[in-house]
């Protein structure tokens, strides 16, 4: 294989260097050539099968992208700094009455606050309820799923990220999915509904400073029998957090409770 010497894997790497299809980030992010509300200060392509995370400031917008149709953003957020406040899936779920994702939607902490907001989503298939894909389910069924084979587990590649942030993984809770929609039927079942096609978005905020870990795996029940993942755009740019007045503030009393609480928090600490 064309890695397979020393020579092999320097020129492989190399061939990567200032396109948007490699593994690596583009750095500076302002040479990102496609135009954003605003100069980016996180662009990526990340591939099927790879992880990515970021340190984001309150306010960032961060948009992911399905390339190709089959990405599978696998998501999990903490409070930059106390990582004991996290994604909650549940709460995010039960709080605003709703299993499901889209534009308007907040993804919650147990503190009670919003860690970020969903503020646009053109493709509508995602997934708060079945988390990800694990060692032992890929092994089962691709034959392996260890971070560097052909077939990674998401759990596995998030426990890569959080340990390039100081975690462990303890501190990986449910992760959120992106671009793979489950629907719960009338006996309850989960039923996989797949992508919405290639270009589809999703738009968060951070309502927080945030460290974000992403996974693009397939989901834990995509019924093809290959492992099938294709690259996911991540674009993040500089935005300004929700405040009194803006339309998500006051969508539900549940939400504004929500944002009331992450103001109140805030501002004790002298951050808003």
């Amino acid at each position: 294989m064309a890695t397979a010497t020393t020579h092999g894997a320097r020129d492989h790497a190399r061939a990567q260097d200032g396109t948007r299809t490699g593994t690596m980030p583009v750095v500076p992010a302002s040479d990102w050539p496609d135009v954003t509300p605003g100069p980016p200060v996180w662009a990526e392509t990340v591939a099927g099968g790879n992880y990515t995370h970021r340190v984001l400031a309150r306010g960032t917008a961060l948009r992911l992208t399905d390339l190709a149709g089959d990405a599978c953003a696998h998501l999990l957020l903490y409070a930059d700094g106390r990582p004991w406040e996290r994604l909650n899936t549940a709460d995010t779920v039960k709080v605003q009455w709703n299993a499901y994702l889209g534009a308007g939607r907040l993804l919650l902490s147990d503190q009670g606050r919003v860690l970020a907001s969903v503020t646009a989503d053109s493709s509508g298939r995602h997934d708060a309820l079945c988390g990800t894909s694990t060692l032992r389910r890929n092994t089962e069924r691709y034959g392996d799923g260890t971070p560097q084979s052909p077939s990674p587990a998401g759990l596995e590649l998030l426990k890569l990220a959080a340990a390039k942030n100081g975690l462990g993984p303890r501190d990986l809770p449910p992760s959120l999915s992106f671009f793979q929609g489950v629907a719960i039927r009338e006996d309850g079942a989960a039923e996989f509904t797949g992508s919405a096609g290639a270009g589809a978005a999703v738009t968060l905020r951070a309502e927080q400073d945030l460290t974000v870990l992403i996974a693009n795996v397939p989901h834990p029940l995509d019924p093809r029998p290959r492992y099938t993942s294709t690259a996911l755009e991540v674009l993040a740019w500089r935005d300004r957090p929700a405040a009194p007045g803006d339309p998500l503030w006051d969508a539900t009393p549940e939400g504004r409770r929500a944002f009331l609480n992450t103001l109140d928090f805030l501002t004790a600490r002298g951050l808003a």
